[in-house]
């Protein structure tokens, strides 16, 4: 919000002002306290007196409050009346407290909720919106000890039946139809010569059908897709049978213009309902997201600031986290692990997402879809070999994960190079260790991952060449120590489970490796139930879902942004029913062991368990600069209904010793809960069913599930940390 004294003469819409006059009749003691008190001090005195007699009332919830005893367990033991009355106090403790809102290109803006309350009841003015009072009226009704019951699993089982997979035998159907659609484009597009290939072409007087028929053939070639994939909204529209609305189009127009770069593959299009149908009515919305760019990117464009501030790489020099890397082919943000971004084919995409967190680079002409400027050159070896002797003379690095871009954009031969540099250095590792003293040995490597969303993009890029390459990989690593063989991956919607994503998976996993996911919680996939039939289908097909991500970003993605509160709500409310009982941990722990049955051990789990899916992943924001968390308190909000949130680290897992001098992470929303539901109205969702999300102002991360953990060494690593430099 701008600085409350320009709040003061801002007159409340009537809408707002008729809100405000609901609030104060449910809650006339509220009323009297600002009606009664001389100074907007002496009222918020009085509120937080009311506030913590309710928290005396429960310890456990009073030493929360004063942070003496945190936690899951703690949390556990409060009530939703607790929770308002943290709420209310937090924002008489943070009043006064002011930010910049990168969410208003760095404004600075006043936290003072009740100052904006008490003009409005007082004045007639304030500034506070709709959404602003929204949230109040729902504060005070937890506060006065409204509860919303909890789902029941029969609930939640509805819920995630609304939603279709790509393995549903209609949706296949459809597919078939879409396939042909876009093929026959494509056709149209050799014969007018507006795409020209050497590899993909007709011979002249070829007859249409066996154009069509060779055309077929491509299809199965991942290198057709990245051929032919779509640059402008026109072949997009073309593609999608002129589906695309003109408000749409002009969006997407308008993108092209600023210069936000175009790249859809066919086959990913196949995926998208080009005409309303009752079997999967709105289920690509999830997709479509990902596809067509909203206006508030579109207008930010030029302007987009890093969410990563530790992927800031300037060599010799440390990141956000404290990290000194050699180049912008290491990011780093935890001791344990850090990302190596080879000089290859691996910095490009299957697709350009439209939350990319690294449309900043885009913006700047630094990321780019031209292909041939990104393939590996002479020079990219040396790059590797500096990246990989990083790896090795660390102390503290045991978990490699290879990613890009994306790390299968490479090709075949490029990944072999990788992965056996990163197992020459792995033994080099051990061998190192084999000469130093108890105690002052190095970590070693444990986990190697690949991060890819080709299995959701373009699945047959996963063929038997490459199965062979991780096969080997994994034979001759598992004998220099390394443990946990990973493709990390991102399925955004149960619709992008294909038959070929099936596949492709079950060759990964006969490869010995396991397959976790990634999903980013966007306005569509935030959907009740969409994210639990999401790891229902993945744990169908082998994968086990590793994190639900808040999305990244300000005012860029704030069309894709789902509020935190959704994001606890999703936690607490549905996918408490895929957890799994204490005496069930050791069988997960199992299960990469055994990655060529993955699918036959998960289901026995699921069934032992009476779970419909396995709930492995955590629920998280990743903080700028010092990682993953869901550990907050809502301090505040601004006028225009957008809750202040407070972050502390993750303490379940270690850290850059940098966090004690960072401290407490601000996150201002770039979207308020009430804008939120009106967006999932236009959605079609019954809002009423998320009626309870206001409530979740406060979270607590959760813990990693053991599948996840490090296995322990048989010595003990040395302490010291290298590569660090906090004094900069």
């Amino acid at each position: 919000m701008p600085f409350l004294n320009e709040l003061k003469h801002t007159l409340p819409n009537v809408k707002a002002y008729r809100l405000m006059q609901q609030l104060f009749k449910e809650n006339p003691g509220l009323f009297d306290i600002f009606d009664t008190s001389k100074t907007i001090r002496q009222a918020k005195k009085t509120l937080k007196t009311r506030a913590l007699e309710v928290l005396r009332a429960n310890k456990p919830a009073y030493a929360y409050y004063l942070r003496k005893k945190t936690g899951n367990l703690q949390l556990e033991k409060l009530k939703s009346r607790d929770y308002a009355a943290i709420r209310i106090l937090d924002y008489i403790q943070h009043s006064g407290r002011q930010f910049r809102d990168p969410n208003l290109k760095g404004e600075i803006v006043e936290n003072d909720p009740f100052a904006i309350l008490m003009q409005c009841a007082r004045k007639g003015t304030g500034g506070g919106t709709p959404a602003y009072f929204h949230d109040m009226i729902h504060l005070f009704r937890q506060f006065s000890g409204h509860v919303y019951p909890e789902p029941q699993n029969s609930e939640i089982s509805t819920w995630m039946d609304r939603y279709s997979s790509g393995l549903d035998p209609a949706v296949i159907r459809q597919r078939k139809k879409n396939k042909l659609r876009i093929l026959k484009s494509i056709i149209q597009m050799i014969d007018e010569q507006r795409v020209k290939s050497k590899r993909f072409c007709f011979k002249k007087g070829m007859s249409r059908q066996k154009k069509l028929a060779l055309a077929k053939t491509w299809w199965n070639d991942h290198k057709f897709h990245l051929k032919f994939a779509v640059r402008t909204p026109e072949d997009l529209n073309k593609m999608l049978d002129f589906s695309l609305d003109r408000e749409t189009m002009d969006t997407l127009k308008q993108a092209q213009r600023v210069g936000i770069p175009f790249f859809v593959n066919p086959y990913y299009l196949s995926l998208l309902d080009t005409q309303a149908c009752p079997v999967s009515l709105g289920a690509d919305l999830a997709i479509r997201q990902y596809i067509i760019y909203s206006k508030e990117l579109v207008a930010e464009f030029g302007n987009i600031n890093a969410w990563e501030k530790e992927d800031i790489v300037e060599p010799g020099k440390p990141n956000a986290a404290g990290w000194i890397v050699p180049d912008d082919c290491i990011h780093r943000r935890y001791p344990n692990v850090a990302i190596l971004i080879p000089k290859s084919m691996g910095r490009a995409c299957g697709g350009l997402c439209s939350i990319c967190q690294r449309m900043y680079g885009f913006q700047h002409g630094d990321l780019n879809f031209d292909f041939e400027k990104l393939q590996a050159k002479a020079a990219s070896e040396e790059r590797l070999e500096t990246s990989i002797t990083y790896f090795e003379h660390d102390t503290q690095l045991r978990d490699i994960l290879i990613t890009g871009g994306d790390a299968l954009m490479s090709n075949n031969k490029t990944i072999r190079k990788i992965l056996q540099s990163v197992y020459k250095m792995a033994k080099r590792k051990r061998a190192a260790n084999a000469t130093r003293k108890e105690g002052e040995k190095y970590a070693q490597i444990l986990r190697v991952r690949l991060g890819t969303r080709l299995p959701v993009y373009l699945p047959m890029r996963i063929k038997a060449g490459l199965i062979k390459i991780l096969t080997e990989f994994k034979e001759k690593a598992s004998k220099v120590g390394i443990q946990q063989f990973v493709f990390q991956t991102h399925f955004e919607s149960p619709m992008e489970i294909t038959p070929e994503t099936k596949f492709c998976v079950a060759q990964l996993n006969n490869a010995g490796w396991i397959v976790t996911n990634q999903l980013v919680f966007t306005s569509a996939a935030a959907r009740r139930g969409h994210t639990a039939k999401l790891r229902k289908v993945l744990n169908d097909i082998g994968i086990l879902p590793y994190y639900v991500f808040t999305v990244k970003g300000y005012m860029e993605n704030s069309s894709l942004f789902t509020p935190n509160a959704r994001l606890v709500q999703e936690k607490m409310e549905e996918k408490r029913v895929g957890i799994l009982e204490k005496k069930f941990l050791s069988g997960i722990r199992q299960l990469p062991l055994d990655a060529e049955n993955i699918v036959a051990n998960l289901s026995q789990l699921r069934t032992d368990a009476d779970i419909p899916f396995i709930a492995s992943d955590r629920n998280v924001l990743n903080l700028p600069g010092v990682g993953k968390s869901l550990t907050f308190r809502t301090i505040g909000i601004t006028n225009d209904g957008r809750r202040i949130l407070e972050f502390d680290h993750d303490v379940t897992r270690e850290h850059s010793p940098i966090i004690e001098k960072i401290g407490k992470i601000i996150i201002i929303e770039s979207k308020s809960i009430h804008d939120y539901l009106l967006q999932l109205d236009n959605m079609g969702e019954d809002v009423s069913e998320y009626a309870s999300i206001y409530g979740y102002s406060l979270s607590e991360t959760e813990p990693r599930m053991p599948i996840f953990e490090y296995p322990a060494y048989d010595y003990e690593p040395t302490q010291k940390i290298t590569n660090l430099d906090l004094q900069y």
